[in-house]
């Protein structure tokens, strides 16, 4: 396994560090992600698998601390080993009390990272500040800041205890480090000096606090409150009270909803820029997931389709520089990550080079392709800028770290299809998973949504000034616009998709918008056989005369199967300008070329009657399909019995009730990603359902002569082949496509066919259609026999061909008690040659294995852990590559990445230098310090500053290029 793209399932925290420009996202399942320029990631997991809470990176480090919702904290590094950077934990350590004492005294809620680098200084819910060294996460009694020190330190009219619970934030003084502001949740915040351990300031706010900004020049600080206000503090150097300069409540003066985070930020022109997260009128928008950004009479609420989760800007880090000028926003929602670019007039989004929202609509299939030619490429891009044309051109302003992996050897592609009705393009040739270009089928059809809706439009005078941002969009407008089969062919740029409501489209390639009519054929796939209803979903309506695409795939003929059943399998010949598709009903062949309807199968047997009940009768069919089940359990008992003459102890009986049982789940495992697909099972019914078509130029009538020919597998172990007469090139439009039926082959042990394969005379599958005329793979040998290998879900089976007759067979459920979910040829380079190769089957099995099985000879070559077999979704989402990788969902937002092959690997390889400005912002802290040392007790300073000196050094050791360089600066400063 080597890399996990997409977005990260369930996040729960956010942390930035503007020195090493890194991003940092914790999940709710304990995995810790680190990103900075395309191509730097990082990942760690905790071993307790619990919550992050907080990410916070140790100021000038590289290294950050985690709290979990175990009250545990963690410190992790980025250390150097082997060349590249690693994210390694080096510390945990949970906060305890003294004995007797509750929970909340050590519950901490808020986390400061001194600029010293030495201190961590932690709020708990009982009101006390507690101090931990770092990086030994050790507990320095002696800096506790205690709420009855804290108490006595007020004047007496603000002497109440539970003023001073639950801190909700802590925040260091800008301009002075031996300063802290500590806010409670009551609204009382104070001013603490650490030196002289006492409370310079207090400020006494009428409203529960949410949370604390400090302004850029340390002259005043802005609170945030739950009732929807902020309040603006004045810091003066003399001890008089202050007073709040001025308090507002931006979406009154109806009740509000809470403001939990603020950001205060100067710019040269004199307007700040105040951004805030929530403060909506609770009765009108109360459910609104805002952020919004005020400059000057601009302002606008950045309205997120998921929770959000945080949020940072990005500004200037310079400690010099006199403004903070922002440049951009970054939110963490739950299920996608948008950044707003705030230089730009309109503030428009970045399109992000990473943590693309895979599940904007959720997936229902996926297709790889690899080594795209460039000019197919170019031309994706293309129709992909034109969509992109509202979004930010600024460059990605995470850009940390150093991409040092090699450049992706070919450029690969990954199509998903998603449920509502369109087709996303991934660039999935490196690390990073990036969206090339989007393609929507739904403008064929006539659905209740109107396409040209624009959910952004607001008008003038529109309160509050909501504005929609993002891509997810878990709403389809139609169950059955989902996209289930998807076949693109990259020579001719050829593509097909293929929907849950029988809709077949063959679309190609054009660089401009066009306006046409897309051409309809029917299939009946039942072809009038008495006796059958299908009692599902009706077909989508179609749109009548022209319709108007944008440039990219255009859509120029749609098949519709009846009944609407969802496709289940998919193939298309773009030499021979044909399109296979079957259902659960049979299947047909299309020519697209002549747009004809060159034949139909039916594969219904009489008791499939499931088969016509569809997605919609999905709970009906699944209790019909259990009760059937445990019918036949029951029965298998009572023969049981019966064979061992009524005999057999309890246990026996107990033990094999338990098979039958576990027998039957297993047979009924249902793939949550195809939750629209009808109740599959391996039973009596669905025997006619079509899992894979097949097209192969082979020996099928006599040895003699080769002929084009299509394959189709069914549920319920059928092969079926057709000889077709496809016409020369010059008469192609002239006479139609033929077919015959030429074999019918029924495999004994009756189970699913999951893939047909027919090798050449030197045993090598045929190449793909217009492979040999790229010159990318040399002519089949049409001299030697051809052979067939069916693979059904227990056994793979090699035929010889024309005869079909059985040659070598491997029983894998009968020997490994799995079953085969997904097969496909993969070419295994060799690493240590380039012109040694070699074609293996790549079989992943419902345990989750992965087998390499040799060709032609069936031999297991080797056995890989891969998927929890608990993971059913997983496995039915995996996905291989021709060149031994895959991809399969962990999440409803994450694909995992995995290779099997030494040559072609994709992982993360990068490095993060502690940039040599570090010696400067120390000497700038280190200064500062100095500074506030003389002014108060410089003993106490004296040691922080020779700890921190030892701390640099110690992290500038691992750095062996410039420890030479900056060794003697370390002892000239000492």
């Amino acid at each position: 396994q080597t890399v996990e793209h997409g977005f990260p399932h369930q996040p729960s925290a956010l942390g930035y560090s503007p020195f090493l420009r890194l991003m940092a996202i914790g999940t709710r399942s304990g995995a810790i992600k680190l990103y900075g320029a395309p191509g730097v990631e990082f990942m760690g997991l905790h071993e307790e698998n619990n919550t992050v809470m907080q990410i916070h990176f140790i100021p000038d480090q590289c290294q950050l601390v985690t709290l979990l919702d175990d009250n545990s904290l963690h410190l992790w590094s980025l250390k150097q080993h082997g060349g590249a950077s690693e994210l390694r934990e080096e510390h945990r350590f949970t906060l305890k009390g003294p004995p007797g004492s509750p929970p909340s005294a050590t519950q901490v809620t808020a986390i400061l990272a001194h600029s010293s680098r030495e201190v961590l200084y932690l709020g708990t819910e009982s009101g006390g500040v507690f101090a931990a060294e770092l990086p030994s996460l050790r507990v320095l009694e002696d800096r506790t800041i205690t709420s009855e020190v804290v108490l006595q330190r007020l004047p007496e009219d603000n002497c109440n205890r539970r003023s001073c619970e639950l801190v909700e934030a802590l925040r260091e003084h800008p301009k002075n480090p031996g300063q802290i502001l500590i806010g409670y949740s009551r609204g009382l915040i104070v001013l603490w000096d650490l030196q002289n351990n006492k409370v310079t300031h207090h400020f006494l706010g009428s409203q529960q606090l949410e949370n604390l900004y400090w302004q850029r020049d340390g002259s005043k600080f802005i609170s945030c409150h739950y009732d929807g206000s902020y309040t603006q503090w004045p810091v003066s150097s003399d001890n008089r009270q202050p007073e709040p300069l001025e308090n507002t409540v931006p979406y009154g003066p109806f009740p509000c909803k809470a403001i939990s985070k603020i950001y205060w930020q100067t710019t040269k022109n004199g307007l700040p820029y105040i951004i805030f997260q929530g403060g909506m009128p609770r009765a009108s928008y109360g459910d609104r997931h805002s952020i919004s950004v005020i400059h000057g009479s601009h302002q606008t609420a950045f309205d997120f389709t998921s929770r959000v989760i945080d949020f940072f800007i990005i500004f200037t880090s310079e400690p010099a520089a006199e403004f903070d000028d922002p440049s951009a926003l970054v939110v963490l929602a739950e299920e996608e990550l948008v950044v707003i670019d705030l230089k730009t007039a309109g503030w428009p989004a970045v399109h992000p080079p990473y943590l693309a929202s895979l599940h904007c609509s959720a997936i229902t299939c996926s297709h790889h392709v690899s080594n795209i030619p460039l000019k197919l490429w170019e031309r994706i891009i293309s129709a992909g800028s034109k969509q992109n044309i509202h979004y930010s051109s600024m460059p990605w302003p995470i850009d940390g770290g150093t991409n040092i992996a090699p450049d992706p050897p070919q450029r690969d592609l990954l199509l998903t299809g998603h449920e509502d009705g369109t087709v996303r393009f991934w660039d999935a040739s490196g690390v990073c998973l990036h969206l090339l270009y989007k393609l929507s089928t739904v403008r064929v059809f006539l659905t209740d949504a109107d396409p040209n809706d624009n959910m952004n439009t607001l008008g003038e005078d529109e309160w509050p000034p909501l504005r929609k941002v993002g891509t997810f969009d878990p709403y389809s407008d139609d169950p059955r616009l989902g996209i289930q089969k998807i076949y693109l062919c990259k020579y001719s740029g050829y593509l097909a998709v293929a929907g849950t409501a029988g809709q077949v489209l063959v679309m190609e390639l054009n660089d401009e918008d066009a306006e046409h009519v897309v051409d309809h054929a029917e299939a009946d796939l039942l072809q009038d056989q008495e006796g059958y209803r299908w009692k599902g979903h009706e077909k989508l309506k179609t749109r009548e005369g022209p319709v108007r695409f944008e440039a990219g795939f255009q859509p120029f003929v749609l098949v519709q199967c009846q009944p609407p059943a969802v496709v289940t399998s998919l193939a298309l010949h773009s030499e021979w300008k044909l399109v296979a598709f079957g259902t659960s009903h049979g299947f047909g062949l299309f020519d697209h070329q002549q747009k004809r309807l060159v034949f139909v199968k039916c594969t219904l047997h009489p008791s499939d009657q499931l088969a016509l009940e569809g997605p919609l009768s999905r709970v009906k069919s699944l209790k019909k399909s259990l009760r059937q089940s445990f019918r036949r359990i029951r029965r298998s008992r009572v023969s049981s019995r019966k064979r061992r003459g009524g005999g057999g102890s309890a246990s026996e009986v107990q033990e094999a009730n338990a098979k039958f049982d576990q027998d039957a789940l297993q047979e009924m495992e249902l793939a949550p990603v195809q939750r629209k697909i009808e109740a599959r099972s391996a039973e009596d019914s669905f025997t006619g359902f079509v899992r894979t078509l097949y097209f192969a130029d082979t020996f099928l009538r006599d040895s003699s002569r080769h002929c084009p020919s299509l394959w189709a597998g069914t549920n319920g172990g059928t092969v079926y082949a057709f000889c077709l007469r496809v016409p020369p090139a010059e008469r192609r439009m002239d006479e139609p496509v033929r077919a015959e039926q030429a074999k019918e082959i029924q495999l004994m042990h009756r189970a699913p066919v999951v893939g047909i394969l027919v090798l050449d005379g030197r045993s090598t599958p045929l190449p793909e259609p217009l492979e040999v005329a790229h010159d990318l793979s040399k002519s089949p040998d049409m001299q030697g026999s051809h052979q067939l290998l069916v693979v059904s879900e227990e056994q793979f089976k090699v035929f010889t061909l024309p005869k079909v007759s059985s040659k070598l067979k491997l029983k894998l459920t009968a020997l490994e008690g799995c079953r085969v979910r997904k097969v496909t040829v993969a070419n295994f380079g060799s690493c240590k040659t380039d012109d040694y190769s070699e074609n293996d089957l790549a079989v992943l099995t419902n345990l989750g294995d992965i087998q390499i099985i040799s060709l032609p000879f069936l031999k297991l070559q080797i056995r890989y852990p891969c998927i929890r077999k608990e993971d059913v979704s997983g496995i039915a989402s995996c996905v291989f590559t021709k060149y031994g990788q895959g991809f399969y969902l962990i999440s409803p937002s994450e694909f995992e990445r995995f290779s099997l092959s030494t040559k072609w690997l994709v992982e993360p390889r990068c490095l993060v230098d502690m940039p040599e400005v570090t010696s400067n912002n120390h000497v700038h802290n280190k200064s500062a310090v100095e500074n506030s040392a003389r002014k108060s007790s410089p003993g106490d300073y004296g040691e922080e500053e020779r700890k921190s000196g030892r701390l640099m050094e110690h992290a500038l050791l691992n750095d062996e290029k410039v420890l030479k360089e900056i060794q003697s600066t370390l002892e000239g400063g000492r």
